[in-house]
Order: structure tokens, then C-alpha cells, then sequence
């Protein structure tokens, strides 16, 4: 029976968290578990490998944009998001890449369900919606049949840094937090480990 092993890592640098997924990747045999890797960036823009400059529609601000290998366009990071990378021998679980997006989208979709938030994806814009508006991005690299990189999940972020680019480079599209769709009080670190379970539940069933 396949395992996913989560961790809780707390803050990190995105530069530094990119340079040990690829370490783990890299150093990963048919043996090592999967992991999923719990964690939170200050502010940063990731720009994916097919991303456009254009996408990006103010440049006067201090945050950081560093294009990385991971798939898709120009996303934000921040504190008060949920940051969940996924390391996954998918040639292992028998998974095609679109089969583990639409897995990693179910597991969203069921814990946004508990929460009795109605939630779908899109298949030709890969994440999560709710009513129209993105609560979780996905952007994947896969090396030698494993994934890295993963799935940001929006809990309670200031949102305005989105306002400074087309995010996933989709011009206006609107952006939405956990915590504006529930009334009662969540606790984020709490709440991504519930949501990272139900992300190992939907691929390992």
C-alpha cells in the first residue's frame, strides 16, 4: 500500500524550499516515500517556465518575482497562504499528470465540501473555484516521472498583490480567501493539515 508522508514546515525562503524539492527529487529512489510539504513564503511572484512578462502588470513594488521550473504563469505567494508541495512518484501510483491535477483538485473540492463551501475545477484552467473567483492555484514540474512544486490554497492573504498581475494569466480574474466564505474561526495551521489529508486521501484512494 502506497504512504504520503505530510510535513509541517512552517515559513521558508521560496528559493531555498524550490532548491530542497529538487534535492529530494533528485535523490528520491523507487523506495523513498511521498512526501507533501506544509509551508508558507513571504511575499514573492513565481513566474512558470512558459510565463509571460506581460502578465505582470506593475513592476513599482519591493516584492520579489523569481521564474521557477514549475509549470503555468505568474502567481503570488504570501503569509496566510496555504502552500502544499506535493512530491509524488506519480509513475508509482500509475497517474498520468492530468490524473494527479484532477486528484490534487478532488481533495480541494472534498474539503471545501466539509466546510459546506460548493467548490469546482476547470479543466482548462487547472485550481479551484468558488463562484467564479480562484481560491487554489496549481503548478507542477515533473523530473523523472516524480512531481514537485504544487498547490497554493488562499486562507486569509492580503490579497492586493494579485491586483499587480493577470493571475495564472487570466486578465481580471478575481481571487478569494478561505475566511471570507465561513463565518466560524479557523485556525490555518489547522486547517492545512486537514486540507493536505484530504489531498493524500483523494490520491490514495
Amino acid at each position: 500500500m502506497a504512504s504520503i508522508i505530510v510535513k509541517s514546515i512552517g515559513k521558508i525562503d521560496y528559493q531555498q524550499c524550490w532548491q530542497s524539492m529538487k534535492e529530494f527529487t533528485e535523490q528520491r529512489t523507487p523506495e523513498t516515500p511521498d512526501e507533501l510539504w506544509l509551508v508558507e513564503h513571504d511575499p514573492v511572484f513565481t513566474l512558470g517556465l512558459a510565463g509571460k512578462e506581460e502578465h505582470i502588470l506593475i513592476k513599482e513594488h519591493d516584492i520579489p518575482i523569481i521564474r521557477t521550473d514549475r509549470g503555468g504563469q505568474v502567481t503570488y505567494h504570501g503569509p496566510q497562504q496555504i502552500i502544499i508541495y506535493l512530491l509524488i512518484d506519480i509513475k508509482r501510483l500509475g497517474f498520468s499528470i492530468r490524473e494527479l491535477v484532477t486528484q490534487i483538485e478532488n481533495g480541494v473540492i472534498n474539503y471545501l465540501a466539509s466546510l459546506g463551501i460548493e467548490a469546482y475545477g476547470d479543466r482548462d484552467a487547472p485550481g479551484v473555484y468558488v463562484a467564479g473567483k480562484k481560491i487554489a492555484s496549481l503548478g507542477l514540474k515533473i523530473r523523472k516521472g516524480c512531481s514537485y512544486h504544487g498547490l497554493s490554497f488562499n486562507f486569509n492573504l492580503d490579497k492586493k498583490p494579485f491586483s499587480y498581475i493577470n493571475p495564472c494569466g487570466y486578465a481580471g480574474l478575481q481571487v478569494v480567501n478561505l475566511c471570507e466564505l465561513v463565518t466560524q474561526k479557523l485556525e490555518m495551521q489547522n486547517e492545512a493539515v486537514r486540507l493536505s489529508n484530504y489531498i493524500r486521501e483523494s490520491m490514495l484512494a
